[in-house]
């Protein structure tokens, strides 16, 4: 703010112990990570989440037969020193096993949405619980690439280009120990081409902040990591230096995206059409506008449609009516003629019976 002005402290105030109050408060509270893996069945996700964390993380046997992609969440309660970390490992089962690829990926761009939606509801709510509430936005992507030494599938250029407005993608190749390292490295070179080309934005380690800049850009130039390779260059990239940019970029990259997006559709903005700045108050207050004249053109369409459809049924009514009066005056002629046939009848009998009487 160039309006602050600077001034000298003539004693010790205390405020340079906030840093020290953050990490106390962050530490009792505890932290969140939740981490997407996308592969194949069989391509080695589950190991690689094992390697990561030192642990055995529970395992489900998966076949190759999966009718359509499902996402199996498993969240596990870890610590380390005095630190608390809740961390969702969520799996992908059957992807690429479906003849519609469309469908592999379908299903977790839903997964990843409806998660942004939950946070967005909690964020909504007029008595919000947000301190406590359990974050399942998905902050970093592990997609394993099949070791083929040739190129990416399509599905897995597909994939990653709808994901990556979404998700920080990691690329990793599983396998990389069936390759020889001459093939490894122009694998590397070729997927990383093949991003560019297509337009997919995978995630970069950051370089801004210098005590992490040079082992960062070191690491953005290994990437994709070779899995078994570079499994501790992973760790230490994934959990040791990054994760901490990979949470604050899902909230102010990912999230924020979805959230603006969400609210737009939903009529909100920031300014108007001639770029004055437009209070959510006055948005309100417009869309509950919008909402009463539609309500009254509805009714007025309802009101017609009713007055319309009684018209009709009078209509039927008169008809019907006039169809009775009819069939009415049908009978009461039928009668004076059977009536009458019958006098007629009993009159040529009687004069039957006269002429030859005579």
């Amino acid at each position: 703010d160039k309006n602050a002005r600077p001034l000298a402290l003539s004693g010790h105030v205390g405020f340079d112990s906030l840093p020290d109050q953050l990490v106390n408060k962050s530490t009792s509270q505890g932290f969140c990570f939740n981490i997407l893996c996308i592969g194949e069945t069989g391509i080695g996700k589950s190991t690689l989440m094992d390697t990561l964390f030192n642990t055995n993380f529970e395992n489900f046997e998966s076949s190759h037969f999966e009718p359509k992609v499902k996402l199996r969440a498993q969240t596990y309660d870890l610590q380390e020193s005095n630190v608390r970390l809740k961390l969702t490992v969520v799996n992908t089962v059957g992807f690429g096993d479906q003849m519609n690829k469309q469908e592999s990926y379908q299903h977790i761009v839903d997964y990843i949405d409806t998660q942004f939606e939950s946070y967005l509801q909690e964020e909504l709510k007029i008595k919000r619980s947000l301190h406590n509430y359990h974050d399942s936005r998905i902050h970093a992507c592990l997609y394993f690439i099949a070791p083929s030494g040739h190129s990416l599938k399509s599905l897995d250029l597909v994939t990653m280009k709808k994901l990556d407005s979404k998700v920080n993608i990691i690329p990793v190749i599983a396998k990389a120990d069936t390759i020889s390292k001459s093939e490894l490295h122009k694998f590397k070179i070729k997927i990383m081409s093949e991003l560019v080309s297509n337009g997919v934005q995978i995630y970069q380690f950051p370089i801004d902040d210098e005590t992490v800049a040079k082992i960062n850009t070191t690491m953005n130039g290994h990437l994709p990591f070779a899995v078994v390779g570079s499994t501790e260059e992973l760790r230490e990239m994934l959990i040791c230096v990054n994760m901490e940019d990979l949470r604050e970029q899902t909230h102010t990259r990912h999230y924020e995206l979805y959230r603006r997006c969400k609210l737009e559709e939903m009529g909100f903005k920031d300014t108007d059409p001639e770029c004055k700045p437009v209070s959510l108050q006055q948005t309100y207050e417009s869309k509950r506008q919008e909402f009463l004249v539609e309500l009254q053109r509805r009714e007025e369409e309802m009101r017609q449609t009713f007055v319309q459809r009684v018209k009709e049924k009078e209509a039927e009514l008169k008809d019907a009516e006039r169809e009775t009066k009819l069939e009415e005056k049908r009978r009461n002629l039928e009668e004076e003629m059977s009536v009458f046939g019958k006098h007629r009848a009993a009159a040529e009998l009687l004069q039957n019976a006269h002429s030859g009487f005579m």
